[in-house]
């Protein structure tokens, strides 16, 4: 994206940016955010571009790359040891459907295959896979096992001693209520092991993510490391408006809560005023999906309903569709003492709107340009690159 697009973006953005309702203050214990800080790089699941999916050796791709902070996301063992996968289904990111010794364990619903029917003996017998094979190489596939939240803690220790610079670690509690409700509940677990590694401080390279928000309350209550509420959607429309359904529509422990209004929330609230107001009382930052900070749109020529194949490749995606003008959610977060850290940035040009005209690095741009505090990112090379690039001005 040339820098006159990236301007043109941002005076659009000014003109839409809803009037900022009076400010709460965050909790007093929290400080605000650094407005100098440079913005982070966090490695997405590790370096997934590159390898599968939380590996040790994802992990350290990443950090390799200049990652400043690397994400496992965590699910417990039937024995109640905290994985990193990304959900508590592992079929499509491990071989056990290779396993015939695993095989009765296969059922219908959220935990086919789950990580919560096998001890962590049994899941170190696995190997973890591509889950996007169709566009990103498989060549690791089955060489990689899978780590404990305790190794790569080690890990990020180790790479960090080795490199001179502290490496983070970014935890997300993957489906906290149902993990409460299986009676392996993560908090404790996840605290734990922090204290255990020495990290359960204000000032550690630690932050702690949830889409749910009560397990984010009772870690306000638990732990002194940041902590931020995820944001997420359903879809966005052909006008650019965001979309709500289940599962994505809301977070889990509101839709089975006894609260009538938490049931009539989606996650949009969380990007009112009212829903910044609320997270600042018990976390320091938002992860909303990009979609939040500036949408897009689709053309719809014949009215069908569905978005046209613009460009003509024959395929509908992310290429077909244009950059809307960015909303005030950044500011609005700021001004709360909010960080703000979004996702996620991918380098195939199919998940790049038009504007950025297959360049990655522009997309990059235009986030870092608004000011976001952190990108989560599946190729952190990419996302050091730009970040290098707009700091050097």
């Amino acid at each position: 994206m040339k820098l006159s697009r990236v301007a043109a973006v941002l005076a659009a953005g000014a003109c839409s940016v809803a009037a900022i309702a009076p400010v709460a203050a965050a909790h007093d214990s929290k400080p605000s955010r650094d407005p100098q800080a440079d913005p982070l790089v966090i490695g997405h699941r590790g370096a997934p571009g590159y390898r599968p999916d939380h590996t040790l050796e994802g992990y350290k791709l990443a950090i390799q790359m200049g990652a400043d902070y690397i994400e496992p996301d965590l699910v417990s063992t039937k024995d109640g040891v905290l994985i990193a996968r990304h959900e508590p289904n592992i079929t499509g990111t491990t071989d056990v459907a290779q396993h015939p010794e695993f095989a009765s364990r296969k059922r219908t619903g959220v935990n086919v295959d789950g990580a919560s029917d096998f001890t962590l003996k049994e899941i170190k017998t696995l190997r973890a896979v591509q889950p996007l094979p169709d566009e990103r190489s498989t060549k690791f596939d089955g060489k990689f096992k899978i780590p404990t939240f305790d190794e790569v803690l080690a890990l990020a220790k180790s790479e960090g001693r080795k490199r001179g610079r502290p490496v983070g670690v970014y935890p997300e509690t993957k489906h906290p209520t149902y993990h409460k409700l299986l009676g392996l509940p993560l908090e404790r677990r996840l605290v734990d092991s922090l204290r255990r590694a020495g990290l359960d401080r204000r000032d550690a390279p630690v932050y702690i993510q949830s889409f749910e928000q009560s397990n984010l309350r009772q870690l306000d209550h638990m732990t002194p490391v940041k902590l931020v509420q995820l944001v997420d959607a359903n879809d966005v429309a052909l006008d650019g408006t965001i979309t709500y359904a289940a599962p994505f529509d809301r977070p889990y422990d509101w839709t089975i809560s006894d609260d009538p209004a938490l049931r009539a929330r989606t996650f949009g609230f969380f990007a009112t005023n009212a829903g910044l107001d609320e997270i600042a009382s018990y976390a320091d930052g938002i992860g909303p999906w990009k979609p939040y900070i500036v949408s897009s749109t689709a053309a719809d020529a014949n009215g069908d309903g569905n978005a046209d194949d613009v460009n003509g490749d024959g395929k509908v995606d992310e290429r077909d569709r244009k950059l809307a003008p960015p909303t005030s959610l950044i500011r609005r977060a700021h001004q709360r003492g909010l960080e703000v850290h979004t996702w996620t940035f991918r380098s195939e040009p199919r998940r790049l709107a038009s504007d950025f005209n297959g360049d990655p690095l522009a997309e990059y741009e235009l986030f870092f340009q608004l000011g976001v505090d952190g990108v989560f990112s599946d190729f952190a090379d990419t996302a050091v690159a730009a970040r290098d690039a707009f700091l050097a001005g």
